[in-house]
């Protein structure tokens, strides 16, 4: 077995051998007494480069999300023989890490009110209640990797582990909301309700785990100091105003004007012509989130409305809008895509709530003057208080 170690290509063939076998049934304990030697020396670039290569070999995401529980758990002892990167406050790894010691605090102030409430009282029920809205800062951890780490690991050839990573994020936020329920219950059935933060604690803590052995090596490995700039900047936006997006900054070439017409930095429109500053001042003010996708599915722009309903940042321009969404709904989108290329459809829409707001999601396929698809546009709004409105309000009302 020890010719593995030393060479990289048998090592890497080996792991995959080992998550194959996951993948057949095998248990954790067999496959770590068989593979102990290799497995003692597994980093975590090992265990990805494995995954990426079995997603490349046809392995669905699905699959290899559906055991990456068992992967890191199989390469665990590898994993805590690799030392941890050097965090230091004011870089963007340092943050992360620190929102994950807050988790974890939060996590255990919530076990002990979810065994107080077994016992019948009555107090630690209502201050459970009262501290369901931190979960929103697992979210919110969620949303800033998923936006901002993602899109840069894969533009160095890090993609499978970060879709399979996004998957399981969609998991947990659909267990938070399930306990969520159980607990907003009356009465409140303790044991269900206990049996189910055990669950989501368990795929938090698990996560966490992830992300520090995993996720935050291979950023610190791949990603320049440079982009790490760009991150923080962008991580400061989100956390100073959780629904803004930072400002984007235009270059253009400044467009040649008639002779005679003071127009200059003029952009002519069909009904008119407005300024590079009229532009976004109108697109940023509008009621509406606005998302454009190109011909080539590439994101080209996103709106930076006060109030946006759904993260964006500045990551994702220039990336593939289906890697924008979670492996559960890309098929979807997918679908959306293909029949606008093939010129089936030109609109889909849909309607979801979250939390007081009911959200119209449409998507437009645009075509120039000879038909040819152009791009999508995505039009994003809150309409929970339209859909509240009653009789009528005149103009000089």
């Amino acid at each position: 077995m020890s010719e593995y170690i030393n060479n990289a290509s048998k090592r890497k063939e080996a792991l995959k051998e080992v998550i194959k076998k996951l993948h057949q049934g095998q248990t954790v304990e067999s496959l770590t007494e068989e593979f102990a030697e290799i497995i003692e020396h597994a980093t975590a670039a090992d265990i990805a480069e494995a995954e990426r290569e079995m997603i490349a070999e046809g392995t669905p995401v699905q699959d290899i999300q559906q055991l990456c529980d068992l992967h890191v758990a199989v390469f665990r002892s590898g994993l805590e023989n690799e030392p941890s990167p050097e965090s230091l406050p004011g870089h963007p790894v340092y943050d992360f890490r620190m929102e994950n010691e807050v988790i974890g605090r939060f996590l255990e102030a919530l076990e002990n009110m979810v065994r107080n409430v077994q016992k019948g009282n009555q107090e630690a029920l209502k201050n459970l209640r009262n501290n369901l809205a931190n979960f929103k800062l697992v979210e919110q951890h969620y949303d800033k990797k998923e936006n901002l780490f993602f899109p840069y690991l894969e533009n160095k050839g890090f993609e499978g582990p970060s879709s399979v990573m996004w998957g399981v994020d969609n998991e947990i936020r659909a267990r938070i909301k399930k306990f969520i329920e159980l607990v907003l219950t009356n009465p409140v059935h303790a044991k269900e309700m206990a049996g189910e933060f055990d669950h989501l604690e368990s795929a938090i803590r698990d996560m966490i785990y992830k992300e520090e052995k995993i996720l935050i090596p291979e950023s610190l490995n791949r990603l320049s100091q440079q982009e790490w700039h760009v991150i923080r900047a962008e991580l400061d936006q989100m956390d100073a105003r959780p629904h803004a997006q930072p400002d984007l900054k235009v270059t253009t070439t400044p467009l040649e004007v008639e002779e005679g017409i003071d127009q200059a930095g003029m952009l002519p429109l069909d009904t008119g012509s407005l300024t590079l500053d009229q532009v976004n001042l109108m697109l940023k003010n509008l009621p509406v989130d606005i998302t454009f996708v190109d011909e080539n599915d590439e994101v080209r722009f996103f709106s930076q409305t006060k109030e946006r309903i759904f993260t964006r940042t500045a990551a994702i321009i220039g990336r593939k809008v289906q890697k924008c969404h979670p492996p559960q709904s890309v098929h979807i989108v997918q679908k959306i895509l293909d029949d606008f290329h093939a010129g089936k459809r030109d609109v889909s829409e849909f309607w979801i709530q979250m939390g007081g707001k009911f959200v119209h999601i449409r998507y437009f396929a645009l075509r120039d003057e000879n038909g040819t698809y152009r791009g999508t546009i995505e039009v994003t709004q809150d309409v929970a208080e339209i859909r509240a409105l009653e009789g009528e309000k005149r103009l000089e009302d």
